[in-house]
């Protein structure tokens, strides 16, 4: 992977990431969303899985001990946001699927900041004057579930450059990098220009870096877009679309890839790459 001169640490990357999760997420809103004994029934059985991994491990003093200051580390480092949505989201993601039609959907991760500059397709992603990186078209339509056009979808699309860095979690990127809020026309399609992002390392010099080399895990994620496909009075899709052929596709991290979100860009007659990905959306419950 390529580094740019100054390279982002955990610390800063999670305090990026527990900004923009307070700030989008009123914890009193989630609160009111279980009831008291669906808080009960949910916090009793991740208890009970504590305790009997405890058991059948026969975790010691010492190993307690270590855990507890891992995870006092975790927090005073801003790094839960990375390490749930990096080894627990895919999971949620997993149920949250189990009564959703349309689109194949996958995690959101920790790198989405809101409110980014709308453009109308077909459209350009905000990127510097020497954006690096090969040139990159996706193109497709929006509809829902009997076919039918979704007029003026939004594509909320982020991803990293090409030397696997996002825009708001590193320095030296300017704000907004790579980041914008695509409006589909009104038959539903959209045309996306870009750069081929790079896979990425999450950063490692915190607690959770610490946890995955003393476990002897990698820490890469392969190259990804990240994208919410929403219209009004439709549920939002959350995605990822990987890259045919990419370093980590089969071994990623975080447990995010699947086969329905793999591109295979082809190379154009304009020396750009280019793919197509169609988007389907269900109505709101």
């Amino acid at each position: 992977m390529t580094t740019t001169e100054h390279s982002p640490t955990a610390a800063g990357s999670g305090a990026s990431a527990s900004q923009v999760f307070r700030a989008t997420h009123s914890a009193a809103d989630t609160a009111s969303e279980a009831s008291a004994e669906r808080v009960d029934d949910v916090a009793r059985a991740v208890l009970r899985a504590v305790h009997q991994v405890i058991r059948e491990k026969n975790v010691s003093y010492p190993e307690f001990q270590a855990v507890k200051q891992w995870l006092m580390d975790v927090g005073e480092g801003g790094e839960w946001p990375l390490f749930l949505d990096v080894f627990v989201e895919h999971v949620i993601e997993e149920v949250a699927a189990r009564t959703q039609n349309g689109s194949v959907g996958s995690i959101q991760g920790p790198y989405y900041i809101p409110d980014q500059q709308r453009v109308d397709s077909p459209a350009t992603l905000p990127a510097r004057p020497d954006e690096q990186g090969d040139p990159l078209v996706l193109s497709g339509q929006v509809t829902d579930v009997g076919g039918k056009p979704v007029a003026g979808a939004e594509l909320d699309i982020w991803q990293a450059d090409s030397a696997g860095y996002y825009s708001g979690f590193a320095p030296d990127i300017p704000e907004g990098n790579l980041r914008a809020v695509v409006v589909a026309d009104e038959q539903g399609r959209f045309e996306i220009n870009t750069v081929r992002p790079a896979p990425y390392q999450i950063p490692t010099d915190g607690p959770t870096g610490k946890l995955i080399a003393a476990a002897g895990w990698h820490a890469w994620r392969p190259a990804h877009l990240h994208l919410f496909v929403q219209a009004p009075g439709y549920r939002r899709v959350t995605s990822q679309l990987y890259f045919a052929g990419g370093e980590w596709l089969d071994s990623d991290v975080a447990e995010a890839t699947k086969p329905e979100l793999v591109l295979d860009p082809q190379p154009g007659d304009d020396g750009r790459l280019h793919s197509s990905y169609d988007f389907v959306l269900e109505p709101a419950s």
